[in-house]
């Protein structure tokens, strides 16, 4: 890419603090996680949460995707609404949930929805749920393989929840979900090791289960774990930042040929004091849940240092204080595109340098019709 690729023309139409789509990179991105899979489709799974937007669905349809993988039901229901063929709700439903959840299923019933379960009493609310509203719910068994934030271990628990599922007819057991994204080691050689010891004993189990379910499958990792899981034709894979990409990942990650295709666009306000300018970048437009140096990167400043944020400011000291003038725009990649892309209501759209439109960020509310 062209050292300035970044530079909005038209960039008096741009509003800040935003985020600014870059087609190219995005379709870039979508068209490399189709190549690295050879095109198989029925091995990806794109996670919904990192883009949450109907018109980037829209070209991963395009592209021949068409199984997909959501946090929320905001999310299955555009990807649903954009004419997705599968989608995979990746977390376990509670309260008011499972009956949405019944309700988006019944209307779309062009979409198979599904969704995981750890656990006997999430399986008996389930498959009770169903069987009121005479329905069948798919469920895929979320598998704890080291992340220690959800999913059953592999042991005795799990054997008495496969067990419990043969006498609820209204589930339908698919496979395994196993989530590795705490996995994320800068050598690929030493990552890949790593996710490799911890999926094993979850393929074992899966064999032993295809005598009763022959066509189980395994749904896999995240961005950082792709790269590996997909070497594996056994796998479903289902990664999601490289779609928009971002700085942590980029820093990491080096064997993916992703692009940053969602920008940040900022602008100076104040010039306080001598040294420290300040933009209208604050912690309500970018992911705060990592150190003051680890949020954004920008682009076009050199020796620079992000003192401080508050809710709508942003503090940062620099050389050459002079040089700089309220209004100036600075762009930066954000550390984390995920929680960041949840903070704001659309994206400007950029095509050769230009904006052209805007894209709402639809999914990032807690609730559209269902």
């Amino acid at each position: 890419m062209d050292r300035d690729w970044y530079v909005i023309k038209n960039i008096e139409t741009v509003d800040s603090p935003s985020i600014a789509l870059y087609s190219e990179n995005l379709k870039h991105n979508i068209n490399e996680m189709v190549d690295l899979i050879n095109g198989d489709m029925d091995r990806l799974m794109p996670h919904i949460k990192t883009n949450k937007m109907p018109k980037v669905l829209e070209q991963m349809l395009a592209a021949g995707i068409s199984n997909f993988k959501a946090s929320t039901i905001p999310e299955a229901e555009i990807a649903a609404e954009a004419g997705a063929t599968s989608v995979l709700i990746a977390h376990q439903l509670v309260g008011p949930k499972v009956d949405r959840f019944l309700s988006l299923s019944n209307h779309f019933p062009n979409t198979a929805f599904s969704t995981i379960v750890d656990n006997i009493d999430s399986a008996e609310l389930l498959n009770s749920k169903a069987r009121e509203k005479e329905a069948c719910i798919s469920i895929y068994i979320d598998i704890n393989n080291g992340m220690d934030r959800s999913g059953i271990e592999i042991g005795p628990g799990l054997d008495e929840l496969m067990d419990y599922l043969k006498i609820c007819k209204s589930l339908s057991f698919k496979g395994l979900h196993a989530y590795d994204g705490h996995l994320r080691d800068v050598d690929f050689t030493v990552r890949k090791e790593k996710i490799e010891k911890g999926v094993k004993d979850v393929e074992t189990y899966l064999e032993a289960l295809k005598p009763d379910y022959p066509l189980a499958k395994i749904i896999c990792g995240g961005t950082p774990s792709f790269t590996s899981h997909l070497l594996e034709e056994t796998r479903i894979t289902s990664p999601g930042t490289c779609v928009l990409w971002d700085w942590g990942y980029g820093d990491k990650l080096s064997e993916q040929n992703f692009k940053p295709a969602a920008i940040l666009v900022t602008r100076i306000i104040s010039k306080p004091t001598k040294g420290i300018i300040t933009v209208d970048l604050g912690h309500k437009s970018v992911a705060a849940e990592n150190p003051i140096n680890k949020r954004v990167k920008f682009l076009n400043l050199d020796h620079y240092e992000l003192l401080s944020q508050s809710e709508e400011h942003g503090v940062i000291k620099v050389e050459e204080w002079s040089k700089f003038k309220v209004g100036d725009i600075l762009y930066g990649i954000p550390y984390h595109i995920c929680p960041t892309i949840n903070l704001h209501d659309e994206v400007s759209v950029i095509e050769n340098g230009k904006k052209v439109d805007a894209w709402e960020i639809t999914a990032r509310k807690r609730k559209l019709k269902f």
